[in-house]
């Protein structure tokens, strides 16, 4: 298959090697110092549960044009990237699109592709479940399984069968959820609190470790995200989440503890700018929903203290 990645981070880089290696036709979308990196040397991935490293040769544009067209296009952002690509896919020729990312506003993004589109377009939503960091000229990934949550937000996906040739000589797992939108919503309430947790402690992870009542903290917070949701009228995914924070918080404050002792904890952290957006997004929902989240709040670092 014909396949574009439009985005050259950590796990854009890591599904273009996947693709590569299921024997698809990719092209990699990137720019400035990355795109040099990959047009000199390869897309290299050093995979750190492997204790491999991989180059794949991969096409590489730097913009993508209207009259360009591709059977699949991954859209591999920040959630706070995303605006400025809408525009872009709007104006290409391709139908088939799938925004993989923190995405708490699908709905919103569809809206806007419906809309803008010169023809109809097919928008897929994932979350790929892996992370990873940047180090000098390659990538450290770390493998969640080799795996991407994905769906529609008006039923079936309309490509799945484009979708399971694409990954079919591919070791990668694609799950089908009838609920993305849920999901990705659901998703954000522990990364936020975690990520800002993260932040207050210098990114001191050992640090972080050992401060039991911040953790605590974090536990309590992302027990008031998911109120949020749950007053909206949200279903919380997975259900299985919200039990272990209300019924058992002690062995998540644990969890959270020997987790930042761990050394991958490091590379799965986010931007900051990323959370503080994604926040702006749970501060709207909060307002909406009239229910108060005072742990949240006193985790949340401000704009100015970026």
């Amino acid at each position: 298959m014909k396949t574009l990645v439009y985005g050259a981070g950590v796990l854009g880089s890591y599904l273009a090697h996947v693709l590569v290696q299921g024997g698809n036709d990719v092209t990699v979308l990137a720019r400035g110092v990355r795109a040099e990196e990959l047009e000199r040397d390869g897309l290299v991935i050093r995979h750190y549960f492997q204790r491999k490293t991989t180059t794949d040769k991969v096409k590489v544009i730097s913009t993508l044009l209207p009259e360009e067209s591709y059977d699949l296009i991954f859209v591999v952002m920040k959630f706070n990237d995303f605006p400025a690509v809408l525009p872009v896919l709007a104006e290409n020729a391709s139908s088939n699109i799938v925004l993989v990312g923190n995405n708490p506003e699908a709905h919103s993004m569809q809206k806007y592709l419906d809309e803008h589109s010169r023809r109809k377009k097919n928008i897929a939503f994932g979350f790929q479940l892996s992370g990873g960091r940047r180090e000098k000229d390659r990538m450290i990934c770390i493998r969640g399984g080799g795996q991407m949550v994905l769906g529609a937000l008006d039923g079936q996906i309309p490509y799945q069968d484009i979708l399971q040739k694409t990954f079919e000589h591919a070791k990668y797992k694609l799950t089908i959820l009838e609920d993305i939108d849920a999901w990705l919503k659901s998703h954000i309430i522990p990364i936020v609190p975690l990520n800002f947790a993260t932040v207050g402690a210098g990114d001191d992870f050992k640090k972080l470790a050992k401060n039991k009542q911040t953790l605590m903290q974090i536990v309590v917070a992302m027990d008031e995200g998911f109120r949020v949701l749950e007053t909206l009228g949200y279903t919380v995914t997975p259900a299985s989440l919200v039990k272990w924070i209300r019924k058992y918080p002690r062995l998540v404050h644990l969890f959270l503890k020997l987790y930042h002792r761990l050394p991958v904890a490091k590379m799965i952290d986010g931007s900051v700018h990323e959370v503080v957006a994604l926040n702006d997004v749970f501060n709207r929902w909060k307002q909406q929903a009239q229910v108060s989240a005072p742990n949240w709040d006193r985790l949340v670092i401000h704009k100015d203290a970026e």
